[in-house]
Formats: structure tokens, sequence, C-alpha cells
């Protein structure tokens, strides 16, 4: 005998019969509460396959009895041994209980009601696929394989670009100058060298994550994590500005056709990152990770191919003399120190991203701390062989940088042929370019999410979306690395300068960070890392004012500008929600101890049950709660909560704080609000025997427009849901910030 998904068949092995000698039909409950199934003796003999069990109607759907997960249907006889079975099926629960007071919502209990959300949800099926539960976070963790693809890209695709940003600005002394290309990135080297030797360092230290914002702030203090937090989450916008810019170069300098739509191609390809990272953390590491090695594979082959030809002597130049440029240009600047130093702060872009791997350490799989290490070996190692052998290749073949065509391009033309390898070259070279964002999607979004916790953001960035990503921040960095392409019309060479300050002042933070850290608790091995977290704090400072003085008067300004701004919101929302905490704020002295009894119900009237969500415990929740005494004769508070252990920290300080008031926690894995609320409601007014439901709606009023979207207010959504639906009552408990007091 099969099961079937939606039904399955239990044998009846022994039949009860009633006085009269019929079948028991309905189902009954033994004396432990349990339901038994209906005694079936009687059926032998008239086998009516399609004979049905009546369940009594209050035992349909009863509250009570949703400890059983079946519901019967009918008789049915097996084909061989022809011996009866009972048909059921599963009872379409939207609650199963974990606790006294505290259920869970189903993935039943957790679909969105009304056509306008059910149509938005079937939208968001078909786009990014089907709602995950948050027990599955812990399965969206990466691999290293698949880390490499998600976090390298960034770094790995500066290899294409940064060289020819360095020979940009040689080129300005003449083509004679071009050969300071090789000693530059040797230079970029040996910092890359020491970037990733500090890292190492931080992630030991931080197996958590230990990003720029964290270090700094748990060891400098506020303000210079802030700082960190701003050149960071300024780097990362135009780290994906700059990435899909230089990919829809790559594919302009193939098809020079399409030069003049780059700007619309541009946001095309926001647009298809941004989609992929919303359908989760896996999912875009399975999408963004094979191209990733893709450019691996062809990058390393074009490099390992030329320096074949190098070495046969296939190639203008040899290993040891570079090749003439392959034609002049003329100087129009003299070679100077200032100009060198401009040079290499062009091409430091190539060590930008090294730090992502420590800011997503928590993305890794167990044991994560490991795993990240490894990763950012051999991104490092990758880097450092893409960088030199464009170099040295450039050198070789007598590469002079041109408008119309990218330096790797020219040099995929001359080593592999403008044949089909040539055009598969520069797939992949604009592949990984583009998806070079997705680093900035990786962390841009987790970032946000800790600052909100902080305080420092809005806290709707702190929510994680259907796919389990933080989906408002992936959108957020989306929207804005859009209007930075438009208005600096998708130019690599126009945004290069404005990126690269940011990076390098959040990593001379965070290494400044890791050598107080290491004197703060002197751990195992403090000594080593100590010197090595200073020479990276001093390598990237002196970049940083390297870059600061080179760069300023190119676009630098506008990234110092970004970054005062951003410190700016940070503070002035720090400061409202550390206001409105204060205007709120309940002291365990002025909790009631014994709160005065509801009030008695009225003989002969309806009864009313009055139902509260809350979310912390201060003045809005206790004054929506003494209402509720006041309007009904039964108060019951719901928190909704996607955390279970925070969830349980809260049902133990309402129970000192307020114990007269139950408590109702509905844990709600698909992190939705309205529909467990609407279900719970709809259940309580079912179970109720006649009761009214009122539900009161705690809500804050704020002095501005901006100050109502820091605050959470799917309460309000609740309202037109209940407005037409009997037996309902909802009430508007509404409290004044400004005043301190609610409105009457």
């Amino acid at each position: 005998m099969t099961e079937s998904k939606r039904s399955r068949f239990l044998r009846v092995s022994r039949i009860r019969r009633r006085p009269d000698g019929a079948p028991v039909s309905p189902a009954t409950r033994g004396r432990d509460g349990a339901q038994s199934l209906p005694d079936l003796r009687g059926l032998g003999g008239d086998r009516d396959e399609s004979e049905r069990i009546v369940i009594p109607r209050q035992d349909r759907g009863s509250p009570e009895r949703t400890d059983l997960e079946i519901e019967l249907r009918e008789v049915r006889y097996g084909t061989a041994s022809r011996s009866p079975y009972l048909r059921v099926a599963p009872r379409q629960r939207q609650f199963k209980k974990v606790a006294p007071g505290h259920i869970e919502a189903t993935a039943i209990g957790s679909q969105p009601v009304g056509r306008g959300d059910q149509a938005l949800a079937a939208v968001k099926r078909v786009l990014l696929g089907s709602p995950f539960a948050s027990s599955r976070l812990i399965h969206e963790r990466l691999s290293k394989i698949r880390a490499l693809g998600v976090f390298s890209s960034d770094p790995l695709s500066s290899s294409a670009y940064s060289g020819e940003e360095i020979m940009l600005v040689l080129i300005l002394a003449g083509s004679g100058a071009l050969y300071l290309m090789l000693p530059i990135t040797g230079v970029l080297l040996t910092l890359l060298w020491i970037v990733r030797l500090s890292y190492i360092q931080t992630i030991k230290a931080y197996p958590s994550g230990g990003g720029a914002y964290i270090v700094a702030h748990e060891n400098l203090g506020a303000a210079p994590g802030l700082v960190a937090a701003a050149a960071l989450m300024v780097d990362y916008v135009l780290t994906a500005a700059v990435s899909v810019a230089a990919g829809v170069a790559a594919i302009t300098s193939a098809v020079p056709g399409l030069f003049d739509m780059r700007v619309p191609l541009s946001l095309l390809a926001v647009a298809v990152i941004t989609w992929g990272n919303l359908r989760g953390i896996r999912e875009s590491g399975a999408m963004f990770g094979l191209p990733a090695y893709f450019f691996i594979l062809s990058f390393g082959g074009m490099i390992t191919v030329g320096l074949v030809k190098v070495a046969i002597g296939e190639a203008p130049g040899s290993f040891l003399h570079a090749a003439q440029p392959s034609h002049e240009v003329v100087a129009v600047s003299g070679l100077t120190l200032f100009l060198i130093l401009r040079a290499f702060s062009s091409g430091a872009a190539a060590v930008t991203g090294i730090e992502a791997i420590s800011n997503g350490v928590p993305a890794f799989k167990p044991p994560e701390s490991q795993n990240a290490r490894v990763t950012l070996q051999w991104e490092a190692a990758f880097l450092g062989f893409f960088l030199l052998g464009v170099a040295f290749l450039a050198t070789r073949y007598g590469i002079v940088p041109g408008h119309d065509e990218t330096v790797v391009s020219i040099l995929g033309r001359e080593v592999l042929g403008k044949n089909i390898l040539y055009y598969a070259y520069q797939v992949a070279t604009a592949g990984v370019l583009f998806l070079a964002a997705n680093t900035a999607y990786a962390d841009f979004p987790r970032l946000a999410a800790i600052l909100a916790k902080d305080r420092f953001a809005p806290r709707q960035l702190a929510y994680r979306g259907d796919r389990l990503a933080f989906s408002n921040g992936i959108m957020l960095l989306g929207a804005t690395a859009c209007v930075v392409l438009i208005l600096f019309q998708a130019e690599v060479t126009r945004l290069i300068p404005l990126y690269i300050l940011g990076v390098f002042i959040s990593m001379t933070l965070s290494q400044s960070g890791m050598v107080r850290h290491w004197l703060r608790f002197r751990e195992h091995g403090w000594r080593t890392s100590l010197v090595l977290n200073g020479i990276g704090a001093a390598a990237t400072a002196v970049v940083v004012l390297i870059v600061g003085s080179t760069k300023f008067t190119q676009g630098a300004w506008m990234s110092m500008l970004g970054m005062l701004g951003l410190l700016t919101v940070f503070v002035l929302i720090r400061r409202h929600y550390d206001w409105a905490a204060a205007r709120t704020r309940v002291d365990k002295e002025g909790l009631p101890v014994r709160a005065p009894a509801a009030a008695p119900p009225r003989p002969g009237g309806p009864r009313s049950h009055v139902i509260v969500p809350v979310d912390t415990i201060d003045r809005v929740t206790l004054g929506a709660v003494e209402l509720g005494r006041t309007l009904g004769d039964e108060v019951t508070a719901v928190y909704i909560s996607d955390e279970r252990d925070r969830a349980e920290e809260f049902k133990h300080r309402w129970g000192e704080a307020i114990p007269d008031v139950p408590l109702l926690v509905v844990e709600s894995p698909y992190r939705a609000f309205v529909a467990p609320m609407l279900a719970f409601l709809e259940r309580a007014r079912r179970g109720g025997s006649g009761q009214n439901i009122i539900l009161i709606l705690p809500m804050l009023a704020t002095r501005h427009w901006w100050e109502a979207v820091l605050h959470n207010r799917d309460v309000l959504r609740l309202k037109r849901f209940l407005r037409e639906e009997p037996g309902f009552r909802v009430v508007d408990f509404t409290y004044d910030l400004a005043s301190g007091s609610p409105v009457t």
C-alpha cells in the first residue's frame, strides 16, 4: 500500500460496536485527550468503498484538537487482503504548539491575505522562488568554493582595469614612461601581501565576523567605528558602480557599436545582479560562482599563453627586455614623483575588496574562521598572479592604452588572436567585472543590518526577506548604484578616484583597531599579530595620504562629502531613536507590581476579548494594555517574532513586568506579521463562544514624516483587513512622542 502526498491509509486492527450493533463512526477522544479511531467492525459485509465517516461539526477545526494532525475522510478496502483501511488526510493547520503560551505559524498560517498581497506574493514566487523558513539559514552558508566566487569577484576583477589605470596616468609623461608600470605593480603586490596578512589576523580574532565597523567600534570607540562604516558604505556603492561600468567597457571594446548604450546596459546589469542576490545567499553563490571560475580559467590561460610566447620568442619583447611601445605618445607632463604616486594610487584599486572576506565570515559554513582564512589565501594568490601577469605582458607586448579599447582587450587580442578564444576571454572578463559588484551585495546589506541593530540606521534594514537575505539593504544598494552610474555616465576613469579613498580609510581604522585589540587582550600569539596589524595600519595610512593628495581634485572630495553626509545621517537616526526610547522608557520601579483586575463581565451582555500586539515593554505597550482592561473582560498580549531565543527572553521579561496579562508568543519562521496575526484573530473568534474581539493597535505619533519611516508600522496594515469583518472591533492607541502622553 503506497502513501500519497495528500493522504495516507491506516490499517484498523480492532473495531468497536455501539450497543445497537451499528459501527461507531464519529471520532472520539480517549481519557488522555487523544483522538481515537472509530469502530469499523460492522462494515465487513456491505463494502461501500466511498462510505463516509462523519466527524462532528464541533470537532472540526476546534482549537483544542489541533494536536491531532489528521482529518478522517472515508473507508477503503485493500485489493489484496480485502481488509478495511481508514483513509486520512493531513489537517491544514495554521499553527502548531511549541510550549504553553508559545505557538508557531506554519507555512499555511504565513500565507498573505488579501488580493493585493497575494498577487505580490505570486510575483515574488515567480521571480525569487518560494519563501525560506528561518531554520534554513544555517543551510544558506557558503562553502569555500562558492565563497571564492561571491567574495573574490571584486579583487580578482580589478586585475582587468587597475593596470590600465596606472598606464593612463604614466602616459601623461609620454609612452616612454610606461616601463614604470612593472615596478609600481611590484609595490602594489607588497601592499597586497601586507593587507592579506593583516586581515588573516582579523579573521582569527573575530571568528564571528570582523568588519571594519565592528573592529573600530569595539576598540577605538563609536566615532571611529561610524567613520569606518560610512567609508565602507560609500566604497560598496562605488564598487558596484565601478564593476558594472568596467564590465560594460569590456563589452563595448569587443562590440564598439554598443558604446553609446553603456548607461542602459549598466542599469540592466545592476537590475540582474540585484535580482540574483534577492534570491538568497546560496543561490547567488551558485549563480555568480561559475562566471568567476570561468574568468580565472580564461584570464589565467591568457597570461600563461602570453608567458609561453615570450619565452619562445614570439612576442615583441623578451623576459629581460621590454618591447618598444606600439606607438609614440607625446608627453603633456613631466615624470615627477607626484605623477608616480598618482599612478600608484590609481592602481591601488587592485587591493580593494580584499577585506570583504573578513566582513562576511558569518556567511561561511563551519568552521567559519578557518574556511574564511583559506579562501582569503587563494584569493590573494590568484590576484597577485593576475596583476603581475598583466603588468609583465603589457610591457613585453608594448601595449599603449587607448580610449576605445581596454588594455586587457588589446593584450588578449595580441596573445590569443582575434578568434573564438579572444571572444570567450572577453566574455569571461566582462562577466567577472559585472559580478564584482556581487562583493558589495554580499557585504553592504550585512553592514546595514548591523548598523540598524545598533540604531544608527532604519530598523527595516535589519529584516530578512523571503529568501533570508537582507532584501531592503540589497534594494537600497542597487538603487544607489544606479543613481551613481547615471550621474557619471558609467565611465570607469571618472568613478575610480571616488572609491579608492573610502576603502583605505576603512582598512586603516580596522587595522588600527586590531593593534588596540592585541594590546588589550594579549591573546595567544599576540606579539606577531600586533606587528602584522601595525604594519598593515601604517601601509594603508600611507595609501590614504597618497590617494587623498593625488585624487582629491579628481573626485575624491565627493567621496569624502558622501562619508560626511552618511555620518550625519547615522547621528541623526541614533539621536531620534535615543529620544524616542527616553520618551517611552519605563523603569522597573514604574512597572505595576500588581496590576488592577479587568472589569467584570456585564450580566447577560456579550463578553469581549481584547488582543494587543506588542513588541516591547514601554509606555506605549502599558497604555494599550490599560486601555484593554477598561474595554474588555479578557486581555491577551500577542508577541510575534522570528527568533525563538529573543521571544523566550521577552516572555520572561513580560512575566515579571505584567504578570496578570497573559502573553502569547507567535513564532513566525517566515518572518510575516500580518498573516499570522490575522490567522490568530480568526482562530480566537471561532473559539470564543460568542465573544467579541477587540484589537488595540499601539502606534506612535511622530513630529516629521522621516521619523515615521524609522518606526515599524506593520500594525496599521491590519486595519484594512478587519475594517469590514463582523465580530471585530479595531481601536487605535496613539502615543504622541512629543508630548509623552496618549493622544485623546
